[in-house]
């Protein structure tokens, strides 16, 4: 791990004197692109041996292999009018009719742009990268756990922290869901692919024979909207083991909502929709007008109902708003608690998204099929002698033992208690109760104050929509 690690590291120090590479986001985007053009060819090597007859989509001059695996090879200002004048014109434009490999380089590169100016520099970056061996099985599972550590560092790359879950959430939210080898899961807002490589992780203790393998790989698929997650998230599937990472750029949300049928159906979905997104005018006219909104996270939730199979199920993370939010938001939890069975939401303390948010934020489970008849809250305690979650001191998988260990076994406790859908529908849909076992502090903090000012303000907005809405509908 160590020299991984100062590989890494080595990365980070030339970047910060190149000119071009202007903060974290950028820096990220460009150490990945580069780190996906040398995964690719150590695949490429595999690939010749186990695919009968395997072809290179890249032409054979613009192969890392040709042009970046000599420590002596091309260098300065011929490197970068190579990179600029030939490599990313090529890669932006390949044919993907050649082959599903070449679908996946074209949408890499479709949105990606190199950022470094210096050709020396440069240089020196490639050489570093080729340190690392992408078939070595412990390379690879080293470099595995330290590609976690660069999607953790996108939380304080300004807004791109959105695309980032901790990844003790995506953990604890696959192994209570427990997906089984030839169950489809997808994310369709998978940002950097948290959710999907924790499925992978935990479906591959199942695959026992290549046929098995090749299952695992067509039932896991992710949909992300922008480039630089997108690229993130492709490269970790390959990381994964994934020969051809079903990862697409799309909005979903861009489809109108009568078109998905029965074979769009899901066994499985897991995601984090970006909340207090707002979506480009028009895309809510996809959807039916009781659910139309500007809101990303609502409408996510919309398809998700729409998009499950019968039993199937999901994990979803969403904001306090939608819980106690009105107007739309109330038909939507009418729609959610009628087809699915919203069996438990786990109450999340502030600060497990820190630092790019510290909205509180609660893990939903569900499954379609039937109506709800109770919902069960657990509400998550901070580790002993903590306040609140920080950079240096993340949730950790280990405080869901408490949950893990009270899921089967339901009773209530000083975490733990139960609603009735009686109860909801009399507060009116409102899903946002507390602990009744728990005091209420009467002095709230500036923190808290000001998320409650938030609120009002997104209350106040649910309550305009509502009057369009009627409106619209009287003068249907």
């Amino acid at each position: 791990m160590s020299n991984i690690t100062t590989n890494i590291k080595g990365i980070r120090d030339i970047m910060r004197k190149d000119t071009g590479v202007d903060g974290d986001a950028q820096r990220i985007s460009q150490m990945v692109w580069m780190l996906f053009m040398k995964i690719f060819a150590d695949k490429e090597e595999e690939w010749s041996i186990t695919i009968d007859n395997y072809e290179s989509p890249i032409p054979e001059n613009l192969k890392w292999q040709i042009w970046a695996a000599d420590d002596e090879g091309l260098t300065g200002d011929k490197l970068m009018e190579f990179i600029n004048n030939e490599l990313f014109p090529a890669l932006k434009e390949l044919d993907i009719r050649i082959s599903p490999q070449a679908n996946i380089i074209r949408s890499v590169f479709d949105d990606t742009y190199n950022y470094m100016k210096n050709g020396t520099l440069f240089r020196q970056v490639i050489n570093v990268i080729n340190q690392i061996d992408f078939n070595n099985t412990t390379d690879r599972h080293l470099f595995n756990d330290l590609y976690e550590t660069i999607l953790k560092e996108l939380q304080s790359a300004g807004s791109s922290g959105e695309y980032y879950t901790p990844r003790a959430v995506t953990q604890f939210m696959v192994d209570m869901i427990d997906p089984q080898l030839g169950e489809t899961v997808l994310d369709p807002a998978c940002g950097t692919g948290g959710f999907l490589t924790c499925a992978i992780d935990h479906v591959s203790k199942q695959v026992k024979t290549t046929t098995d393998r090749d299952i695992l790989q067509k039932s896991i698929r992710g949909i992300e909207k922008k480039p630089l997650p997108h690229l993130l998230c492709t490269t970790n599937l390959m990381l994964h083991g994934f020969d051809l990472p079903a990862v697409r750029r799309d909005n979903l949300l861009s489809k109108p909502y009568a078109d998905w049928g029965a074979k769009d159906k899901l066994d499985i979905i897991l995601t984090n929709p970006p909340f207090g997104g707002v979506e480009e005018d028009g895309t809510e006219t996809n959807f039916p007008q009781k659910f139309r909104t500007k809101e990303t996270a609502d409408l996510f939730m919309a398809l998700i109902i729409k998009l499950l199979k019968t039993n199937g199920r999901c994990a979803v993370v969403l904001p306090d708003g939608t819980l106690f939010g009105e107007g739309m938001k109330t038909r939507l939890k009418e729609e959610l608690l009628e087809k699915c069975n919203l069996h438990t939401i786990v109450r999340l303390p502030n600060g497990v998204f820190n630092p790019y948010t510290g909205i509180k934020t609660n893990l939903l489970f569900f499954e379609k099929g039937t109506a709800t008849k109770e919902v069960w809250y657990f509400e998550h305690p901070y580790p002993e002698g903590m306040v609140s979650y920080n950079k240096t001191k993340p949730i950790n998988i280990k405080e869901f033992d408490l949950e893990k260990a009270w899921w089967n076994n339901r009773e209530e406790s000083q975490y733990a208690w139960k609603v009735s859908i009686a109860e909801i529908k009399k507060r009116e849909y409102n899903l946002d109760i507390k602990n009744p076992h728990q005091e209420v502090d009467d002095l709230a903090s500036p923190e808290v104050l000001l998320e409650k000012y938030k609120a009002t303000e997104k209350k106040i907005f649910s309550i305009q929509e509502e009057i369009i809405y009627v409106l619209t509908e009287a003068l249907k």
